[in-house]
């Protein structure tokens, strides 16, 4: 599923506690103008899991979020090499299902 933003192409920079944290920031400020609902979410745990040990530095990790809206809690999950890739995708799934979950046409 594709979220898609009105007018053009956006730029948006934000900083935080690593990595993931900053990529939380970054996508929920160039979402929530569009998507005011997603003004409240936060993400509350980040687990991270080799899935392949043998792999080594190489091996797939999976990434288990937890977040919120104040109200409910939900969990997503990502998988990849790359963490920050995985990262991403969790990130991506919990917007996703939160504006699903609140009935917002993407």
């Amino acid at each position: 599923m594709k979220i898609k933003v009105k007018g053009d192409r956006q730029h948006t920079v934000a900083e935080g506690n690593g990595p993931v944290n900053a990529l939380d920031r970054a996508l929920r400020q160039a979402l929530t103008p569009y998507y005011p609902t997603l003004k409240h979410t936060e993400l509350v745990d980040f687990k991270v899991r080799v899935l392949e040990s043998s792999g080594g530095s190489g091996a797939k990790v999976r990434v288990l979020m937890e977040t919120t809206d104040g109200k409910k809690t939900w969990n997503t999950v990502g998988v990849h090499e790359n963490i920050i890739e995985a990262s991403w995708e969790a990130l991506v799934d919990s917007v996703e299902y939160k504006l699903l979950k609140d009935k917002v046409r993407m």
